[in-house]
C-alpha cells in the first residue's frame, strides 16, 4: 500500500511540474506584452493554487478514509480473534474436565475378609 500511495505522489508531483512547465513555456512564446503576460502568469498561479487545493483536500479525505477503514477492519478482526480464542477456551476447558473425570480413581471396593 506504501507503493501506492508513493506513486500517486510522485503521480502529483510530476503533474504539477509538468503543467508550471507547459504555463511558463506557453507564456514565454505567446505574443503578448509583458504586462499581459503578468496577468495571465497571476491568473494561472491562481488557477494551479486552488486546483492544488481541491487536490489536496481531496487527498486528506481518502487518507482519512482509508484509516477509518482499516481501523474498522483491525477491530473486526481483534473481534474474531477474542471470538475464537474463547471458543478455544471453551473447547480446552471441556477437554481438560473430560481427562480428569477418566483420570480420577475410582473408589476401590474394600476387599473381602478372609474366613
Amino acid at each position: 500500500m506504501a507503493e501506492r500511495d508513493n506513486g500517486f505522489g510522485t503521480f502529483v508531483l510530476g503533474f504539477l511540474i509538468g503543467g508550471i512547465t507547459g504555463a511558463v513555456v506557453s507564456l514565454l512564446y505567446a505574443p503578448q506584452t509583458g504586462e499581459q503576460t503578468r496577468a495571465v502568469i497571476k491568473e494561472k498561479a491562481i488557477e494551479l493554487r486552488d486546483k492544488t487545493s481541491d487536490s489536496l483536500e481531496d487527498t486528506y479525505r481518502k487518507a482519512e478514509d482509508a484509516a477509518t477503514d482499516a481501523v474498522e477492519k483491525a477491530q473486526d478482526l481483534i473481534r474474531l480473534a477474542e471470538k475464537k480464542a474463547n471458543e478455544v477456551a471453551s473447547q480446552g476447558q471441556t477437554v481438560l474436565e473430560e481427562t480428569v473425570s477418566k483420570v480420577k480413581p475410582k473408589k476401590a471396593t474394600p476387599p473381602a475378609a478372609e474366613e
